[in-house]
C-alpha cells in the first residue's frame, strides 16, 4: 500500500490526506474474507460509490449486535468494540439460523456474518434474540486504477474444465443449516487421512468465514479451499454458471495439487438455489463419486434420499446430528437401507476404506480417469457397509469379505 501511496506524488511525498488512509488501513482489523488481498491498496474512496458484492469497504462499529467479533486472517476471533474500524467484505447472506441480508445501498449497514461480510438485513430467524452490529462504511477500497478493490482480483485462476484425473471424490450436503455437515466433512477426512490418503477440501456454497476451513486443516485436509478462493464472499444470488465455474475451479485446484481423494461441503439444505444448481450440475455429476447426507432426524434423511435419487446422485450414506439418536439412526436406516454414520465412525480408517470402495463401484471410470481401490493390509478381500438392525442400537459397522 505505501509504494502506492507515494507514487501518486512526483517528490516521493504523498499528501496527507493519502498517508492518512494508509493509517487508518494498517491499524484496522482486517476479516478472514480479505485474507487474499496481496499488493497495492491505493487508499479509500467515498462513501458514494454503489457497492458491488466482493468490493472491500473500510467501516466503523457503530454498535455491537449478535456478531461481537469477527474472524481474523491467521484464526483469532477479535473482540469488537464501539468505534473499531474494520475491512470486510460487500455481500449477500443466506443462512437459514441466522440472517437473510443483501448488499446494502450507500450508507449505513450491518455485519451479517463473523467472517467478515457487510449487508443490508432483510429477515433473521426467530431464535435471534439482539439485533445485527451497526456499521457505518468510511470508504471502499480502490486499487491503482481508482477503482474499488473486489474479492475476484485477487482469486485463484479461474478454470473452466476438469483434468483428466479425477481423485476419488464426496461431497458432503444436507437438509439445512447447522444439520452437522463441517463435522461430518473433518470426520471423514481425519479417517481418510487415518487410512494413508492425502485428502483435498473445498466448501463450494455457503458464507465466507474460517471456522469450516481451519477445522478441516486440524482434520489433517490439505489444501483447504472455500469460494472466497475462488472471489467471492458468499455464494447467495450468484447464477449457476458461475456456481459452475467456482466449482470447477476448486476442484481443478485440488486435483492439481495431486491429493489422493477430495471433501467437498455444500452449505445449507439441498433446497437452497445455489447449493441445487451445483449438485444438479454436470462437472458435479461427472466429478463426484458419492454424497453423504446429513439431517437432523430420520424423516429429514428420508426426504433428502428422495431429492437425491430423484436426480440420480450417489448417495452412500446418512451422518450429522440424526447419528446421535439411536433411535431416529435406526428409524433412518430401516426406512432407507443405508449406513448412518456418526463422527467417530468416520474417523476410523476402515470406514474410510468402505467409503472409499463403495464410491468406486458407483462413479463410471472415463478414459484417463483413475480408481482408487484401498484393502485391508491385514487379510485379502473389500469393506462393506453393514447397517445396524432393527432392533440394534449398536452403530454401522464395516466387516471384511472374503474374495
Amino acid at each position: 500500500m505505501l509504494d502506492c501511496l507515494l507514487s501518486k506524488s512526483g517528490n516521493g511525498r504523498a499528501r496527507g490526506g493519502a498517508f492518512l488512509d494508509l493509517a487508518r488501513l494498517r491499524h484496522a482489523a482486517w476479516a478472514f474474507t480479505t485474507r487474499r488481498v496481496r499488493g497495492v491498496v491505493c487508499g479509500i474512496a467515498d462513501t458514494a460509490t454503489p457497492p458491488e458484492a466482493g468490493n472491500l469497504v473500510l467501516a466503523r462499529v457503530d454498535s455491537i449486535g449478535y456478531h461481537s467479533g469477527i474472524q481474523l486472517p491467521d484464526g483469532r476471533r477479535k473482540n469488537l468494540f464501539v468505534g473499531d474500524e474494520i475491512v470486510v467484505a460487500y455481500g449477500n447472506r443466506y443462512a437459514p439460523n441466522q440472517f437473510l441480508a443483501a448488499v446494502p445501498e450507500p450508507g449505513p449497514c450491518q455485519l451479517v456474518a463473523a467472517g467478515g461480510v457487510a449487508g443490508k438485513v432483510l429477515a433473521w430467524h426467530g431464535s435471534i434474540t439482539k439485533n445485527p452490529t451497526q456499521i457505518t462504511p468510511v470508504g471502499q477500497l480502490k486499487g491503482p486504477t481508482g477503482l474499488p478493490v473486489n474479492l475476484r482480483d485477487y482469486a485463484l485462476p479461474s478454470i473452466d474444465k476438469l483434468p483428466a484425473r479425477r481423485p476419488v471424490t464426496f461431497a458432503v450436503a444436507g437438509t439445512s443449516m447447522d444439520s452437522g455437515k463441517t463435522q461430518t466433512a473433518a470426520y471423514l477426512a481425519k479417517g481418510l487421512t487415518l487410512a494413508g490418503l492425502r485428502v483435498g477440501f473445498a466448501k463450494v456454497t455457503g458464507t465466507g468465514a474460517g471456522g469450516d476451513t481451519w477445522l478441516l486443516k486440524d482434520a489433517g485436509a490439505n489444501p483447504v479451499l472455500d469460494f472466497t478462493d475462488a472471489g467471492l464472499a458468499s455464494t447467495y444470488l450468484v447464477s449457476p454458471a458461475q456456481m459452475e465455474r467456482v466449482f470447477v475451479t476448486l476442484m481443478a485446484h485440488l486435483i492439481k495439487s495431486r491429493v489422493d481423494a477430495i471433501v467437498l461441503e455444500l452449505a445449507d439444505g439441498v433446497l437452497q438455489v445455489e447449493t441445487a444448481a451445483v449438485l444438479t450440475s454436470s462437472p458435479f455429476r461427472e466429478a463426484v463419486g458419492g454424497i453423504l447426507f446429513t439431517a437432523g432426524d430420520a424423516m429429514g434423511a428420508v426426504s433428502g434420499e428422495a431429492w437425491l435419487k430423484s436426480r440420480d446422485l450417489p448417495l452412500l450414506a446418512f451422518s450429522g446430528i440424526l447419528s446421535s439418536s439411536p433411535l431416529q439412526r435406526d428409524e433412518c436406516c430401516n426406512a432407507t437401507g443405508l449406513p448412518v454414520f456418526s463422527r467417530q465412525d468416520l474417523a476410523n480408517g476402515a470406514t474410510a476404506v468402505a467409503i472409499v470402495n463403495a464410491a468406486n463401484q458407483r462413479r463410471p471410470v472415463a478414459a484417463g480417469v483413475g480408481s482408487l481401490a484401498l484393502v485391508s493390509r491385514e487379510e485379502p478381500g473389500r469393506d462393506e457397509f453393514v447397517p445396524p438392525s432393527k432392533t440394534s442400537h449398536e452403530p454401522p459397522t464395516v466387516v471384511r469379505v472374503s474374495t
